[in-house]
């Protein structure tokens, strides 16, 4: 059984957002829920300065607080390694939302179809929607794909993992103009992401906190926000 997880080249990053962009038409999220952000950072003293981006999607722990805070089961870890959350089990507690450290989850408050880009009532053109979103995936056969499921309920990056299970990468990886985004079998020594940490330095976020995050920054140093520390690594 794989283990997935991302290795993102900071090097290569240009802040384009793309993968913002890829992530909310892939996934259908609402207005405000960006399950990808890509962090601007700025270095140094006018005129000597340096402009750094961080993409941040879910980390996807390996030992994640979100699982641990969740009072029905409805956030689970799959075999694969992806944390997922059962929209049908969720009953909107947000307990995983304070539990996490990273800030990568999203509350409905209101309902999804008042919350999207295009007026549901008055356009010719349908609001976007993706079948494979209403898919149960995984042995357990839950839906985990995609946003706007239902007001009450929380929402966070998937790995796209109706895309995963379809052979494909997820959208952020698969956008990417300059190829900074890696998605592959941390446990799979041949696979690029693992060849990509043997052969680089790299650090992950809040890796501290015990919570094994298994996204991975590569050719960068750690932004000065308290948030991240560094791990010097030849692999995972």
């Amino acid at each position: 059984m794989p283990k997935y997880g991302m290795v993102i080249d900071l090097s290569r990053c240009t802040g384009c957002r793309a993968c913002m962009v890829a992530c909310k038409v892939e996934n259908n999220t609402p207005q405000e829920n960006f399950w990808m952000h890509v962090f601007r950072f700025e270095d140094g003293t006018y005129p000597d300065t340096r402009v750094r981006f961080m993409p941040r999607p879910c980390m996807h722990c390996e030992n994640p607080p979100c699982v641990d805070a969740c009072p029905t089961g409805a956030r689970f870890t799959r075999e694969d390694g992806l944390v997922a959350t059962d929209f049908e089990t969720c009953i909107g507690s947000r307990y995983c939302q304070a539990a996490c450290p990273y800030g990568v989850n999203y509350f409905n408050f209101d309902e999804p179809s008042g919350r999207y880009y295009l007026d549901w009532d008055n356009t010719v053109v349908p609001p976007y929607a993706n079948p494979s979103l209403d898919v149960p995936y995984g042995e357990e056969q839950l839906k985990v794909a995609g946003g706007g499921k239902a007001r009450g309920v929380i929402e966070k990056c998937t790995f796209c993992v109706h895309r995963v299970e379809d052979g494909r990468l997820p959208a952020c990886a698969a956008v990417c103009p300059t190829n900074a985004i890696h998605f592959g079998d941390l446990d799979d020594p041949n696979s690029e992401v693992s060849k990509l940490l043997a052969e680089s330095e790299s650090f992950r976020l809040m890796h501290r906190f015990g919570t094994k995050p298994k996204v991975h920054y590569i050719n960068g140093k750690a932004p000065r926000t308290g948030m991240v520390e560094i791990e010097q690594v030849g692999g995972y």
